[in-house]
């Protein structure tokens, strides 16, 4: 019929156009909504297409411009020769799910283009995302600038998203947060780079407002505890200084019970430092003068904790801060209200031992220091079990057994009873096998020679583990001085399958050689120049080798010194000195020679006619010992010094012209324990120097009654005694304490000869010897 003869082509017609279409698939990236409304659409298939297997026959990129064609099909996971299956596939959604995970993309499709036969042609219409060209600051200083952009983690060609520009306002906020301005403000604006293509630039306009300081912190319902102690709890919240004779508005949230002045004097409360803080403090408070009274929330927060933890140091181990409150006040700062319950007070009651074979009960319990009946402090507890970081060089538990080689020691103190007010507990010890030392392994030493390190160590192969031995070894590492202090590391790995452990020592070199260069015009020696230079981590041996040097020879831990002072024909001055700290490479005996040369002229426009000049040497060697310990060290010496005076009157009255000879024997006990030789917090350093000449008047038999001072000092005489010494004792955190002492004495032989014009000490100054080293004086300073 007509109608079938008209449908019959349209029908073909269809089928061609249907099979001829392009097939699409897309996925918006989670939580994003793409440009044109296409946000989280599903994917989307003609529907006239029915299920059918592919092979993809070719794969093409759309929209890509900086990108790498291969890698995107890399990340993609389609290849040409995979098998899809159209037009709901996995293999196409994966590949779109792995592109949007590269985050560098705001829109990713997937297109059928064409369809040959079995063969499906895609391509992979992708649009980038803008990348960073650069950003600025606004509203800040240069120098502030320079500091952010250290810190906001924003480097050029980045690519930009929301949440780039996100965590860099967080960190831009956070910086000034840290610094005092609570109500920083922070906001970004994004604008093409019409120099760069797909480039945008970012400009962060910032408002600091004014820093947020600490008004005043009101505490309730503490009974026990003064205001004051609490206070000086927190480390990082503080209150403003205060100097007034207005009272403070001491506004608070919650009822704070305030002394009066009538009720302080009523109570005797003059006799109380904290009673008489408390009722200054709303006039005079100079606490917070040298410490920052801006508020950070973080650090606020972790003050709290330590508030709780001064409670628990009294006893009181249900304390806890109930509720806090910060608000502003008229002043635009910040008050602090905080609400405590103290609760009652514990006592340590019976303290039992189970599982200790190696020591006694009576022993641990000598360690631990603790008694029935003494106030609970869970703080002091943890730190004589060793299960908390305690003072270097306490005594615990857990040192005890480590030093003996357990390594796989551990204890864990168990409650075992509350009655009333005390709390017994039962200290469960799980001692293991003794721990012998495998291997020993040293990284980072890029320069220094592994020898120069490993002969410090106290921990060696084959030796029992001891926590006492790596402390001593990571001590003797910095005080070589070649490495950074704060970066030398210990990663002991156990093998509690055979009882070792292998020890891995880290360090990060430092610079230690020193260059000198000075110069100077003025103060009646016209000018003045000084050229020094010292390799503290010299090798003599590489010095033929110039493949090893870097850019000298150095590495094995030898010490070379010169230097040379002069100002022209008026003073000259040359010193020269070299040590071997390990003489012959087995045991810690250093050797040390010494070269000095100066001349002193006291006329400066004929340096030749009145002059004093000295010319010496000297060697000297040194063993450490093992007793007492070993930490003392035995050096003997013997120096030479030649004298020669000409015309020069500014020694001794009557000496003005002659030579004198100085041949010394010199004896050093010195003890040296310091943790660090830069910044000292424990340890000490004791030296003990004498020095004797012979008796040369003793036996040439010369009367020296009636003679000439020449004659007198042509070979000098003295017994000489120093005593030096320095304690450092770690308090708190940085706070070292720090105790000294110096004795020294000038004796001689012969009354008649009395004492030498040399080696004579000289107390003030600033300790630099200067001029006074040509003749031997010791420098006495009086500045700590």
């Amino acid at each position: 019929s007509m109608y079938r003869k008209t449908l019959r082509p349209c029908f073909f017609i269809l089928l061609f156009l249907v099979s001829g279409s392009s097939v699409y698939a897309q996925i918006a990236a989670p939580g994003e909504t793409r440009q044109g409304g296409l946000g989280n659409r599903s994917q989307t298939i003609p529907e006239s297409l029915k299920p059918k297997e592919y092979i993809i026959g070719g794969i093409t990129i759309s929209g890509n411009r900086f990108l790498d064609e291969d890698l995107l099909l890399a990340v993609a996971g389609l290849s040409v020769g995979n098998k899809i299956k159209l037009p709901n596939d996995e293999s196409i959604s994966k590949a779109i799910r792995n592109l949007w995970k590269q985050d560098l993309f705001s829109d990713v499709q997937i297109s059928v283009t064409k369809i040959i036969g079995d063969k499906a042609f895609l391509d992979i219409q992708i649009e980038e995302r803008p990348r960073l060209s650069r950003f600025n600051f606004v509203g800040i200083r240069k120098a502030e600038a320079q500091e952010l952009k250290e810190k906001i983690n924003l480097v050029a060609r980045k690519v930009v998203t929301e949440a780039t520009k996100s965590d860099a306002v967080g960190r831009i906020r956070k910086f000034y947060v840290d610094k005092g301005y609570g109500q920083a403000k922070v906001s970004v604006r994004e604008r093409p780079d019409t120099v760069t293509t797909n480039s945008v630039i970012l400009t962060f306009d910032i408002e600091k407002g004014n820093k947020t300081k600490i008004n005043q912190i009101n505490i309730a319902g503490n009974d026990v505890a003064a205001d004051s102690k609490l206070k000086r709890s927190f480390k990082s919240t503080k209150e403003m200084p205060r100097i007034s004779l207005h009272r403070a508005d001491e506004i608070s949230l919650y009822p704070v019970d305030r002394i009066t002045f009538g009720e302080y004097v009523k109570n005797f409360g003059f006799l109380s430092v904290s009673k008489t803080m408390e009722t200054l403090d709303p006039y005079l408070r100079v606490k917070g003068i040298f410490s920052s009274s801006k508020f950070n929330d973080q650090k606020f927060q972790e003050d709290k904790i330590a508030l709780v933890d001064y409670y628990n140091s009294l006893g009181y181990r249900d304390a806890a801060v109930i509720s806090d409150t910060v608000y502003p006040v008229k002043n635009g700062n910040l008050n602090i209200d905080l609400n405590v319950s103290e609760g009652s007070r514990y006592y340590f009651g019976d303290i039992t031992w189970r599982g200790n074979t190696k020591y006694s009960d009576s022993t641990l319990a000598s360690i631990l220091g603790i008694k029935k009946g003494d106030v609970y402090n869970q703080e002091l507890l943890y730190r004589r079990l060793g299960v908390q970081a305690g003072p270097e060089g306490g005594e615990d538990v857990t040192s005890k057994y480590m030093d003996d080689g357990y390594l796989f020691f551990g204890i864990v103190p168990r409650e075992t009873a509350i009655t009333g007010d005390t709390i017994n507990y039962e200290m469960s010890v799980t001692e293991g096998p003794q721990a012998t030392i495998k291997n020993v392994t040293i990284v980072g030493n890029d320069r220094t020679n592994e020898h120069v390190i490993r002969r410090e160590l106290r921990t060696l192969p084959g030796n029992k583990f001891s926590r006492q031995d790596i402390i001593r070894s990571q001590r003797e590492i910095a005080n070589l001085g070649f490495f950074d202090q704060e970066k030398i590391g210990i990663r002991p790995t156990p093998h509690q399958e055979d009882g070792t452990v292998d020890i891995e020592y880290s360090v990060a070199e430092k610079s230690s050689d020193q260059l000198q260069l000075s110069a100077g015009f003025g103060g009646g020696v016209r000018f003045y120049g000084n050229i020094g230079i010292v390799f503290n981590n010299f090798s003599i041996k590489n010095i033929l080798r110039p493949g090893s040097w870097d850019p000298l020879p150095i590495g094995d831990g030898q010490k070379l010194s010169i230097n040379y002072q002069s100002n022209g024909a008026f003073f000259n001055s040359l010193n020269f000195s070299f040590t071997e700290p390990w003489l012959g490479g087995r045991r810690a005996n250093s050797l040390t020679t010494n070269f000095a040369y100066s001349k002193f002229s006291a006329s400066a426009s004929d340096p030749s006619s009145s002059y004093l000049k000295m010319i010496g040497g000297g060697v000297a060697l040194s063993k450490r010992l093992k007793w007492p310990d070993d930490n003392f060290v035995f050096t003997v010496g013997l120096n030479y010094n030649n004298y020669q005076l000409k015309n020069y009157n500014g020694l001794l009255e009557g000496f003005s012209n002659g030579f004198s000879n100085n041949l010394a024997l010199r004896l050093v006990i010195a003890r040296y324990s310091i943790d660090q030789p830069l910044y000292p917090r424990n340890g000490s350093n004791i030296n003990l120097t004498m020095s004797f000449t012979p008796p040369f008047s003793a036996f040439n038999g010369v009367d020296y009654r009636g003679a000439e001072q020449s004659e007198k000092y042509k070979w000098i005489e003295y017994h000489k005694y120093r005593f030096t010494a320095e304690w450092y004792k770690n308090i708190t955190g940085k706070f070292v304490f720090k105790l000294a002492t110096k004795y020294g004495f000038l004796g001689y032989y012969n009354p008649d000869i009395g004492h030498s014009p040399f080696e004579r000490f000289q107390l003030g100054g600033d300790g630099l010897t200067g001029f006074q080293g040509i003749i031997g004086r010791d420098v006495i300073a009086h500045r700590g």
